[in-house]
Order: structure tokens, then C-alpha cells, then sequence
């Protein structure tokens, strides 16, 4: 795991079948070694990257008092600002970091569910458009993603087509300001990804892995590439061929920002093995049922209204259920 693959998925988008097909089997191999990876390709959009930047930066200067009008306990979706302390992976130190979370944007009346709604949005020119253009951009990429994994575990290409109409896929803009105490903060708690898969880019390095050998090992940035790695529910649909890896950030010496994107099928799509050929080794569960609560045992405002009975779970599984259980 000291030397990530790395993909170029150029040929998702090609016509030949055996293009796509190559590609699949050489996402397959790699997701299958480590859950984390690199994947290139001419289809990424650097520019939208840019401009996603250039707006988080605007929108992170702003005063705190600004950025908390859009605070995200305001939101109908799980969307808004994220201030510093608001979500925590585990007991102790506090994690160092700020985020504007941003989901699928359902403005329908009908069919809302705790994470499917209209997002909140900042009053800030430019900010919403420059944000869904990029968020847009790299659900497309996702959905070439999904064609990749159907193939890759024996499906029709487009299997999870019909299951990703209105998914509840995340988009955070996540700000590291730069750390110079002597406590050692991460910028992020060890943790793995709930949907299935992440997409991201980041402007420094500080994002670390588990290692096979159950040391923390960093994860450099690569030129012209992107971040990928398998979250929980790949984990299940793959029958355990592809594992969550835990992750986090550590404590950061400069300012970073990182732009993760998580990729996941509708709310009400049951997550089981896809597998037919070998016993399953997971129990179904609801996608987006997974996904709220497993979020609503890391942000205040939703322990907040548990606390005061206003919000009740079912069925939750605790934080870390899925990834290597040996290290």
C-alpha cells in the first residue's frame, strides 16, 4: 500500500465495450489490493476544480457569523456549514476543521427523506452555480464509476442505472486552517466512508491510511490525478472482495483544502451482496437509512435532537463495522 494504483479511466467513455472492459478489470484488481487509489483520465474537468477552490477559499474567509447563517442544523437535507467541533469520529481531542457540505439538491415535495432535500445555500454570488457545475461534473464521473464496478463484478453495465435517480451522494468543501499549537489535532478522525465510493481532491497533502500492517502510512497527492477509495457499501455489494479503509487526516502545518466526493444509490435502495456465485457474508441493510445513521452519531446537532427525543434511530451499527477487522 506504500505504492497506490493508479487508473486511467479515459476508456469509460470510449464506444468499445472492450475499452470499458479493460478498465473495469484493472478497477477491479486495484480495489480488490487496497481500498484506496489514484484515478486519471481525460474526462476530469481541471477547470471546474479551480473554480471549486477559488470558492471555497471566498466562502472560508468569511466572518463566522456569515458562514453560521447557513449553518447546517438549519438545513432540511443535511447541508450547510459545518463550524469547528460540530462533528467528532471519536472521544477526545476535537478535530481542526470547517466544511460546507452540499447534497443531491431535490426540490420535489414528494419522496423527501432526512438526507433528500433542498440544500441550503450561502448568499454568495456565484457560489451555488460554480458548486453544482462541479458537483455535477463528478456525478457523471460516478455513474461512469458504476458502469466500471457492474462490470467488474459480473452485472449487466447498467445495473445501478435505475438505482441512482435521486441518490444522496455528499459533496464537502473542506477547510484545514493551518495548525501551529503544540497539541497534537488531527484535521480529521479515523473513520471509513459510509457510501461507495469517494472521489476527492485536495491541495496539499495530510490524509493518511491504515496500512495492512496497521500503521498509519501517508497518502501523496499525484499530479493530474484524483483520490479514490471504497466506502461500507461497496464493501457489502462486493461481498467483501473491495474493504472500507480507515482514513483520516493528520494534524496539518499549512492551510489545506479538500474537496471529497461521496458517491452512493438512492435512499431506499437495499444494500446486499451482488455476488451470486458464493454465500453472502453480509446482511442486506437500507442504503440511506445506513448513511443517516451513521451520520447522526458524528454531528452535534443531530445528537442534540436524540438527546431531547425529537429524532429516534433503528437498526444502527456502531462507527467502524466495516474495513479490516486484523488490524
Amino acid at each position: 500500500m506504500r505504492s497506490l494504483p493508479i487508473i486511467d479511466i479515459s476508456n469509460l467513455v470510449s464506444a468499445s465495450r472492450d475499452d470499458r472492459i479493460a478498465v473495469a478489470h484493472a478497477l477491479d484488481r486495484a480495489c480488490a489490493e487496497s481500498g484506496f487509489l489514484y484515478i486519471s483520465g481525460k474526462q476530469l474537468d481541471w477547470a471546474l476544480f479551480r473554480r471549486l477552490h477559488s470558492r471555497a477559499i471566498a466562502y472560508f474567509a468569511l466572518e463566522q457569523t456569515a458562514k453560521m447563517e447557513s449553518y447546517i442544523g438549519r438545513s432540511q437535507n443535511h447541508s450547510g456549514y459545518v463550524p469547528v467541533g460540530e462533528e467528532q469520529f471519536g472521544e477526545g481531542v476535537v478535530d481542526l476543521k470547517e466544511a460546507y457540505d452540499v447534497n443531491y439538491d431535490y426540490l420535489h415535495a414528494e419522496g423527501r427523506r432526512p438526507l433528500l432535500g433542498p440544500n441550503l445555500w450561502p448568499e454568495m454570488a456565484g457560489f451555488r452555480d460554480d458548486v453544482m457545475a462541479y458537483y455535477a461534473h463528478i456525478m457523471d464521473i460516478g455513474r461512469q464509476l458504476f458502469g466500471a464496478f457492474a462490470l467488474a463484478l459480473g452485472l449487466d453495465e447498467d445495473h445501478f442505472d435505475a438505482h441512482r435517480l435521486n441518490p444522496p451522494s455528499q459533496l464537502r468543501l473542506i477547510h484545514y486552517p493551518r495548525d501551529d499549537s503544540a497539541q497534537d489535532r488531527p484535521g480529521i478522525g479515523a473513520h471509513t466512508d459510509y457510501e461507495c465510493f469517494t472521489l476527492l481532491f485536495a491541495t496539499v497533502p495530510g490524509l493518511q491510511i491504515v496500512s495492512r500492517q496497521g500503521g498509519w502510512i501517508d497518502v501523496p497527492l499525484v499530479e493530474g490525478a484524483m483520490i479514490m477509495n471504497i466506502g461500507d457499501m461497496m464493501e457489502i455489494l462486493s461481498n467483501g472482495r473491495y474493504l472500507a479503509t480507515r482514513h483520516r487526516v493528520k494534524k496539518v502545518r499549512e492551510e489545506r483544502y479538500s474537496f471529497p466526493m461521496f458517491h452512493t444509490c438512492d435512499y431506499d435502495y437495499v444494500v446486499a451482496p451482488l455476488t451470486n456465485d458464493e454465500a453472502p457474508r453480509y446482511a442486506p441493510l437500507k442504503g440511506g437509512e445506513h448513511l443517516f445513521n451513521q451520520t447522526a452519531q458524528t454531528f452535534a446537532y443531530l445528537k442534540r435532537r436524540i438527546a431531547a427525543g425529537d429524532l429516534a434511530l433503528t437498526d444502527v451499527m456502531p462507527l467502524h463495522s466495516f474495513g479490516r477487522r486484523d488490524v
